[in-house]
């Protein structure tokens, strides 16, 4: 009663102040037609996601509007720490409290910043004024420090991609907002930066666009414009007012006046799968509304043929509800089976071509990550492409054990020891062969090497994927796409990601946690793999000449990092024992090797409390490997856990349950699996109208999504009666454009009408993509903006990633194309 109250006074001071001014909604931002300032809601600022935020005509235009201590902060800068926000609705004011430095991060925990020695408290005010305009005040506790005189600033950071070519005023000095950074270069202390693209009191974004046009004035500090991206990559374009001496009140104060059309609202989107259905599947569309419009015409369903559109299906859409900013309604076209190139329309909007046929996953839709993503992120390889290199052999002198007691910069750890009989610094052999770069950089995690292992047995094992379009030669350290060489590519895969990991465990008698670049310079590497080390297998007595560069010598080598990680190696041990499954025919020694390995890892792993749900997870492939009685009869006794974390374990233990005969056993999983599956159908009818768990955050959601798919492929493969196939086709519609947000590209590069082509891969330098990586898509702008930008430098938004990202994507497009052919 109390929130329906509160919600009850906003809607009426709300009314009173009209929509044509800011004020307070039960989110705790501004809000008007138009526009939305967002005060701290997200704290993410190396993400581009913090501070000060705006949002005009329901696009993110500006963010991460805050005090920094620097001109050109980096993914590794000091960033505040904050109290809470506090809000007055009556005064329309919002504010928060900040400091440097953050204790919680000084110099230890995950992805450490090194704080200079400044403490200092200050406190940024958001106040809504007349219609769209509202003054940003930063207050100081005390004045700067002498030495931090002409450093610290406010910031408010213009996302770069909707302003190139667009035009600015400063004070009525006219410019371009450039494609590319360009010089004059000075030193600022240490940085190297350009100079400011213009100074003044009054700068004017985008005059000539209605829907970007905004207006920022000053009147004590003078306003600089940045382009960041002269110091980093990723950098967009800055506003930004140095903090003067000897003040704190009103050290920094600005107006903020975006444009706003008037009467403007959201404009309908309709987001469907960018490559199709099968004729017998489900079709369901989402309609996306602006949250006070609800269905108020038919939707269009036309199939394309040699004249054009023909109009097959209309009907009205059903209302869903609200969900974040948003109306939503379905749109149902089961009934629409003849195979075709279909189009949907509601109002204006109109989708891009998809299809529905039988045939709709078989080619162009999984094919693209095993010839293309898989091979371009091998590691200590050549990837050529016919006159393309994708990259050359790279990282031959992999690797050197780490130094002892550190905090990589990327969050890797290396304790008292290096758990092994090398010494820090010391070159392991065997580790310079196999294995694929993480993500869009180029480090090596074991579980993202196993995940991808993983995933490519299962696909054999459940699908019979057999498919060649790949030459793969380790010897020569050579890959060839689209050069086919007789020999499964999955299979090869696997041995590849294997090379990697058990390469390792043969010199070291245990995994490795990871191998990684040891310097900044060198992770932030974008272009060729082979740049990033001098690939000489450096040692003292072999009097190698090492060539002058950069990276040279020993220092260049990457490093190894170990860790006691039972849990990490329970994963392992799964993995390892699906690869023996899928090899013991074509390359019993490896398979071999794999299936010990797993027990050895087993045998120690499962002796440490805990890790209940790994476990179960480690067993069931062991059993499915090995058949043991003794590993089934361990598996029975632990029931009660698998009961409590069914949501967990259970989809592994429904990969084998036909290989136990314990009726007890599986009588009471099955009634844990009962009550799950009715939870789940729960959430996923209140969530959203996805048809799949799914509650934003600050990434994207879709790796999450797929790995859930996967898994409730298994609970249905296990339990039939008892689950539905509905959740795992969801999850793919989900990932292939059935998500929120105006942009409804899959996050499969390459896949569907339209997908993700400016990604977070190793090429984002060059505004592309690889084909087949799958990105983690539509990310939250807390509250409630869902937002996927074109724009290579969000992580949280568009990154590659092996161990699951791409692979799990792959099972879910095997999975429901078999769906379809099992009766057939």
């Amino acid at each position: 009663m109390k929130i329906l109250l509160t919600i009850a006074m906003i809607f009426v001071f709300a009314t009173a102040i009209g929509q044509n001014s800011l004020f307070i909604n039960e989110q705790d931002y501004f809000e008007m037609d138009g526009l939305d300032v967002i005060v701290f809601s997200d704290f993410y600022p190396g993400g581009h996601q913090s501070g000060v935020t705006i949002v005009q005509h329901g696009i993110r235009v500006a963010a991460n509007g805050d005090l920094r201590l620097e001109p050109a902060p980096g993914q590794w800068s000091p960033v505040p720490k904050g109290g809470d926000l506090k809000v007055d609705r009556e005064k329309r004011i919002i504010s928060k409290t900040l400091w440097y430095p953050d204790s919680s991060r000084n110099r230890k925990g995950f992805n450490p910043i090194n704080y200079p020695d400044l403490v200092l408290h200050y406190t940024v005010s958001v106040i809504a004024l007349d219609c769209s305009s509202f003054r940003i005040v930063v207050d100081l506790d005390k004045p700067l420090p002498e030495d931090w005189v002409g450093k610290a600033g406010f910031n408010l950071e213009l996302f770069p991609g909707d302003l190139f070519g667009k035009s600015y005023l400063m004070d009525q000095k006219a410019g371009i907002f450039p494609t590319q950074p360009n010089g004059p270069v000075f030193y600022h202390d240490e940085d190297l930066l350009t100079q400011p693209l213009a100074n003044g009191s009054v700068l004017v974004v985008a005059p000539e666009e209605d829907l970007q046009r905004m207006t920022i004035s000053s009147e004590k500090q003078h306003l600089e414009l940045w382009d960041d991206r002269s110091n980093h990559n990723n950098g967009w374009f800055k506003i930004r007012s140095i903090i003067p001496a000897e003040t704190t009140k009103g050290a920094v104060e600005w107006i903020i006046t975006p444009n706003v059309m008037p009467g403007w609202h959201y404009k309908p989107v309709v987001q469907v799968s960018q490559i199709g259905y099968h004729p017998e599947q489900k079709k369901i569309a989402i309609l996306e509304m602006d949250k006070k419009d609800e269905p108020a015409e038919n939707f269009k369903l036309y199939k394309l043929g040699a004249e054009g559109r023909t109009l097959v299906k209309t009907g009205l859409p059903d209302h869903w509800g609200r969900f974040l900013r948003y109306n939503y309604a379905t749109m149902d076209f089961s009934g629409v089976s003849g195979p075709g190139m279909y189009q949907l329309s509601y109002g204006k909007y109109l989708t891009h071509p998809f299809k529905i046929d039988g045939d709709v996953f078989e080619r162009h839709a999984w094919q693209p990550t095993l010839e293309y993503y898989l091979p371009v992120q091998m590691c200590h390889m050549r990837v050529n492409e016919k006159y393309r290199v994708w990259h050359d052999c790279c990282h031959l002198d992999d690797a050197v054990m780490a130094p002892l007691n550190i905090t990589h910069f990327d969050g890797y750890s290396q304790g008292s020891s290096t758990l092994c009989d090398f010494k820090p610094m010391e070159t392991l052999p065997g580790l310079n062969r196999g294995g694929w770069h993480d993500a869009g950089d180029y480090d090596l995690r074991v579980e993202s090497q196993m995940g991808t292992v993983w995933m490519l047995a299962l696909m054999i094992e459940e699908f019979g994927l057999d498919y060649d379009a790949t030459l793969i030669d380790p010897e020569q350290r050579l890959v060839e796409i689209h050069v086919p060489d007789g020999k499964s590519d999955a299979i090869q895969q696997i041995e590849h990601g294997l090379a990697s990991v058990l390469g390792g465990y043969r010199s070291m008698g245990r995994l490795y946690r990871g191998i990684i670049c040891p310097a900044i310079r060198q992770y932030v590497l974008l272009g060729d793999a082979a740049a990033m080390t001098d690939n000489l297998f450096y040692n003292d007595s072999l009097n190698i000449k090492v060539p002058p560069g950069i990276f040279s010598g020993i220092a260049d080598d990457r490093w190894v990092f170990t860790e006691d990680n039972p849990r990490r190696e329970l994963y392992v041990t799964a993995a390892l024992s699906a690869a023996f499954r899928v090899l013991k025919e074509s390359n019993p020694d490896l398979a071999d090797e794999a299936l010990k390995t797993a027990l050895d890892l087993w045998s120690s792993a499962s002796q440490v409390e805990g890790n209940a749900s790994s476990k179960v997870i480690a067993l069931s492939e062991l059993i499915l490997s090995t058949n043991d009685p003794e590993l089934k009869k361990i598996l029975i006794s632990l029931k009660e856990g698998i009961i409590s974390d069914i949501s967990r374990c259970g989809w592994a233990v429904g990969h084998m349950i036909h290989l136990i005969e314990d009726k007890k056993f599986r009588d009471e999983i099955a009634s844990a699996v009962r009550e799950y599956q009715q939870q789940i159908k729960k959430q996923t009818e209140s969530d959203s109208p996805y048809g799949v768990p799914y509650k934003p955050h600050i990434w994207g959601a879709g790796w999450n999504i797929q790995q859930f798919g996967v898994e409730q492929y298994f609970f249905n493969k296990g339990w039939p009666e008892l689950t539905t196939t509905e959740f795992f086709e969801n999850a793919l519609n989900f990932i292939l454009g059935v998500h929120p947000g105006i942009n409804t590209s899959s996050f499969a590069s390459g896949v569907g009408s339209k997908s993700v082509t400016v990604a977070y891969g190793v090429n984002r330098a060059d505004w592309s993509f690889i084909p087949g990586g799958v990105v983690s898509g539509t990310a939250l702008i807390r509250p409630d903006l869902p937002e996927l930008k074109i724009w290579p430098y969000l992580w949280q938004q568009t990154e590659y990633v092996m161990g699951g990202g791409a692979t799990n994507y792959m099972f879910l497009v095997m999975a429901v194309d078999a769906l379809y052919k099992q009766d057939k």
